[in-house]
């Protein structure tokens, strides 16, 4: 306990069991009274409290702490843990271990988390003797939250948690092994800025690095300076606002028309904390080949292991922007970026309008988001699952502030959304948090209502009913000659379930209900159901098809 509040940790999702019972023990007396120092959120799965943890660190810019037991408690985790490890989300996963005298006997519910979860975080550590606590817990927060962040995870045996120590704290702030900063090369930036102010068609790609380095300010004069267009990653959306009028679109695969054709048009390319997904460059055979690559990363790992860099920048992107801002021409492209407009409007005729706008039949989701989008905050959190209401949502949202959206990119984990949402409500108490899903994503995490209810959380849950593995099926209409294998669901009754968990709730089958229903909800205090029949058969457009160019994007099935 004194170890993490060391840490400056305010908030605990988690789950007790048997072999993390002595830690819960400590942990009831710093829960309340005169020792109160953090909040307790009680999940109801583990995998709830580790999608809890993303949320409140993608949105607070804080470590998210997860406390669970050994065994099944722990591998429940997992997923959570790859997925925080996909997406640089720093999070710490205490667990507990059976006694380091048991360990290999099979003792009950014992496991090789070590083992188990190396490969997906940045650390594993087992911790044996009280003695190493301090030290382990010091480490652990050091490794999360430097460089690139991501998922670490403590196997705490039972011994250690029961044995008594004189209290020493301990600060890492180094690892001889470890260079989370990389220095800055001004020779690179030099070469960077050279090929930037001779380009004529430059294209900058935003990634979620800029705001897990806080470089929000620091891109936007970039851009301004060297008036570059730029387009954003579904994770870095909001690093640039949405009304800001070097934006010009969301990357990748369900991503903007324009900017995805432009990729292919450019002649300096400028990737700036992201990692050239497959989502987003289709067909690296062709992807860009035309353009002089310049890549700004924290992870050198990352430098020519998809696309080849012609200048890589390795550093910290808040170290590296303002130093190329500083070499960089004042610029004009105005031409470059007119050109963008034609596309712009082909897309905004041919899929925004009918998507947003239906003039009849079924709700669509692009309508619903639009919809919840006009009426929510400007500084409004968009939290997703995984599924055509993802993509619609991240689409369709409105970004104003940083860190405003939260989803799972990297892995597509369904079930994520709710508990993030819960999560996000506690890394930021101040700000509306909106919550989308399908009716597949909603029912793997319908447990989470649970700890809604007792929070009092006041997520807004968009539930987008298609009755549909809405994704799946879309593919399989496409690529899969419309054998619809298993992507129909029988769902239950929403209403009653909200009534169990005592959740207010609204259901909307009707366009001319939606915009009052959307101000009930936002109305109302703390957490709200509305559920949403939608069209079955809806669409998310564009598409680029898997392992295609990336400018043979479609604009219609």
């Amino acid at each position: 306990m004194r170890a993490l509040q060391a840490e400056g940790v305010k908030t605990i999702f988690g789950y007790p069991g048997g072999s993390i019972m002595p830690t819960y023990d400590a942990l009831y007396d710093y829960t309340r009274g005169e020792k109160k120092c953090f909040d307790h959120i009680l999940v109801r799965h583990e995998q709830g409290a580790t999608h809890a943890a993303e949320g409140y660190a993608r949105v607070s810019g804080e470590v998210g702490v997860v406390l669970v037991t050994s065994g099944p408690g722990v591998t429940n985790t997992l997923t959570g843990i790859a997925d925080a490890m996909m997406d640089s989300t720093p999070i710490v996963v205490i667990a507990g271990q059976v006694p380091t005298g048991a360990l290999g006997t099979d003792f009950f519910q014992e496991v090789d988390l070590v083992g188990v979860a190396q490969p997906i975080s940045k650390w594993s550590y087992q911790i044996r003797h009280a003695s190493d606590v301090a030290w382990a817990v010091s480490r652990a927060f050091y490794i999360a939250r430097t460089g690139r962040p991501g998922p670490v995870v403590l196997d705490f045996t039972k011994n250690a948690q029961t044995e008594e120590i004189d209290w020493e704290p301990k600060k890492c702030d180094f690892i001889r092994s470890y260079v989370p900063y990389p220095k800055l090369d001004n020779e690179a930036v030099r070469q960077a800025a050279e090929l930037i102010n001779n380009a004529k068609r430059p294209l900058a790609l935003v990634g979620q690095g800029v705001e897990l380095g806080n470089a929000q300010e620091e891109l936007k004069a970039f851009l301004e300076k060297a008036d570059i267009p730029a387009g954003r990653t579904m994770l870095g959306l909001s690093a640039l606002p949405s009304n800001h009028p070097l934006n010009v679109g969301m990357l990748g695969m369900h991503g903007n028309y324009a900017v995805n054709l432009k990729e292919q048009q450019c002649d300096v390319l400028i990737a700036i904390g992201m990692r050239f997904s497959d989502r987003v460059t289709g067909n690296l055979k062709t992807y860009a080949k035309q353009a002089k690559v310049i890549h700004l990363d924290i992870d050198r790992s990352e430098i020519d292991k998809n696309v080849k860099a012609h200048v890589a920048v390795v550093a910290d992107c808040k170290e590296s922007l303002p130093a190329l801002t500083a070499l960089v021409n004042k610029n004009s492209h105005q031409e470059w970026r007119d050109s963008f407009h034609e596309l712009d409007e082909k897309e905004r005729t041919k899929v925004i309008e009918p998507a947003i706008h239906p003039k009849e039949g079924p709700l669509l989701m692009g309508e619903v988001v639009n919809a919840v989008a006009e009426q929510a905050k400007e500084d409004a959190i968009l939290v997703t699952d995984v599924g055509q209401n993802q993509l619609f949502a991240t689409r369709y949202f409105k970004y104003h502030n940083k860190r405003s959206i939260c989803t799972s990119g990297g892995l597509g984990t369904m079930g994520y959304g709710m508990p993030a949402a819960i999560g996000a409500t506690f890394g930021a108490p101040d700000r509306q948090v909106c919550c989308f899903m399908g009716d597949g994503g909603f029912q793997m995490c319908i447990e989470e209502l649970g700890t809604i209810m007792e929070q009092k959380a006041p997520v807004k849950m968009i539930l987008m009913n298609n009755h549909y593995l809405g994704n799946v099926r879309q593919w399989q209409d496409m690529f899969w000659m419309r054998r619809k294998s298993f992507t129909k669901m029988m769902n239950p009754c929403y209403e009653l379930i909200a009534q169990g968990y005592g959740i207010p709730y609204q259901a909307v089958t009707d366009r001319k209900d939606l915009a009052s229903a959307i101000e009930k909800m936002f109305a109302t205090d703390g957490p709200f159901i509305l559920e949403c029949a939608i069209k079955e058969d809806d669409d998310v457009l564009p598409m680029t098809p898997p392992g295609m160019d990336v400018d043979k994007m479609k604009l219609e099935i």
